[in-house]
């Protein structure tokens, strides 16, 4: 998956949990700063993820680096799937 995909995927799960489109969303967004997530939404986040990548995320392995912003929460699924950066 090429990281625009990988990005767009992102974007769509944000809209799901946010229930809501969020204008101008980029790479640099930060998630908890910016969009206001808490720990509930972030969960959310990781399962619509989950759902819409088929794919399962270890909870206890995670940091919460990865959910910095979009494009390190995008960082860590390239690494994850094994797609090109």
């Amino acid at each position: 998956m090429e990281r625009s995909e990988l990005v767009a995927v992102i974007d769509r799960s944000i809209v799901e949990v946010r229930q809501g489109e969020v204008p101008g969303l980029t790479e640099e967004v930060r998630l908890m700063e910016d969009l206001h997530f808490d720990s509930t939404a972030i969960l959310e986040l990781l399962m619509s993820l989950e759902d819409s990548l088929n794919i399962e995320i270890d909870a206890e392995t995670l940091s919460m680096d990865y959910f910095a912003s979009v494009g390190s929460l995008a960082d860590y699924l390239t690494t994850m799937l094994g797609a090109p950066a």
